[in-house]
């Protein structure tokens, strides 16, 4: 919030990523994070509480949200419900899937539309970002559209100094699209076991692969979900194969894969591929 205010990217310099030196020489700012803080913690509530509230549909035992505190740039390793008893059917297990990235995306759009709004020009002189955000999924795209003809004085993503709530938007459609791999015990596996446990073990098993190769060109993070989907407990517990998946829900699947589309970029982080870490640059020609 501070360098917004003085009309500067995010982060600019390395107190940025751990300001609380920082904050000790300037305690009355603290409380100027509270719009970033609501949005993206609202945005988590909201995407888990989808989850929560199919469970209690079909009768599934689930706590309510728990936020995971982390050190990184959004302040949170996310959040989650713990799921009491097993998931009695694929149509539940697709409700279960679905509803909170439906939830969270529809939560994160709105939250980034509020962010353009309060955003503005930023001014010419302004420092180089030393964390410097990857390429708008289409949703971004489309809402900023939407945002210039509703407001032709919207600035453009190349000029823009970003709300903190845009930023907290910008997080909530990347963790989207994140939970949407279709692999393990993420919503994306839990959508795609529903529809064809066959191809969920087919994708689990060859995703980590695919995800190694995207942290060497695009963002290194994607070898980390590689590692994690190859977690023994990642292995998604058995669903009762009957009754088949009822064809409304079938329809589901597809809004999810949508969203997925929706909010997935490759390259969420410029200059953090392994590539980039050992200085290769995959587009440079031979002599």
């Amino acid at each position: 919030m501070q360098n917004f205010m003085e009309g500067m990217p995010p982060v600019v310099r390395d107190s940025d990523l751990w300001p609380w030196g920082w904050l000790s020489e300037h305690p009355d700012q603290f409380a100027s994070g509270w719009m970033f803080s609501v949005a993206l913690l609202g945005i988590l509530l909201i995407h888990e509480f989808g989850h929560y509230f199919a469970c209690r549909w079909h009768k599934i035992r689930a706590t309510l949200p728990w936020v995971l505190p982390a050190p990184t740039l959004s302040g949170t390793a996310g959040a989650i419900i713990q799921i009491g008893n097993r998931i009695p059917s694929r149509d539940a297990l697709m409700d279960v899937g679905i509803y909170g990235p439906l939830a969270g995306y529809v939560a994160s759009a709105i939250t980034v539309a509020a962010g353009f709004a309060m955003s503005y020009q930023a001014p010419a002189n302004a420092p180089a970002a030393i964390v410097r955000f990857g390429g708008e999924p289409l949703t971004i795209r489309i809402l900023h559209s939407l945002m210039v003809l509703w407001d032709p004085s919207t600035p453009s993503f190349d000029h823009i100094a970003p709300h903190p709530v845009l930023v907290a938007g910008w997080i909530g459609l990347f963790i989207t699209s994140l939970n949407l791999i279709p692999g393990g015990q993420l919503d994306g596996g839990h959508i795609l076991y529903a529809i064809s446990p066959k191809m969920h073990r087919i994708f689990t098993d060859y995703l980590p692969i695919i995800l190694f190769l995207a942290g060497t060109i695009f963002w290194v993070g994607w070898m980390l979900w590689g590692c994690f989907l190859m977690i023994p407990a990642m292995r998604h517990p058995q669903v009762p194969m009957e009754p088949e998946l009822d064809k409304s829900r079938r329809v589901l699947g597809w809004i999810g894969l949508a969203i997925f589309l929706l909010t997935f970029t490759p390259t969420p982080f410029y200059d953090n591929s392994l590539m980039h870490f050992f200085h290769v640059d995959p587009y440079r020609t031979a002599p």
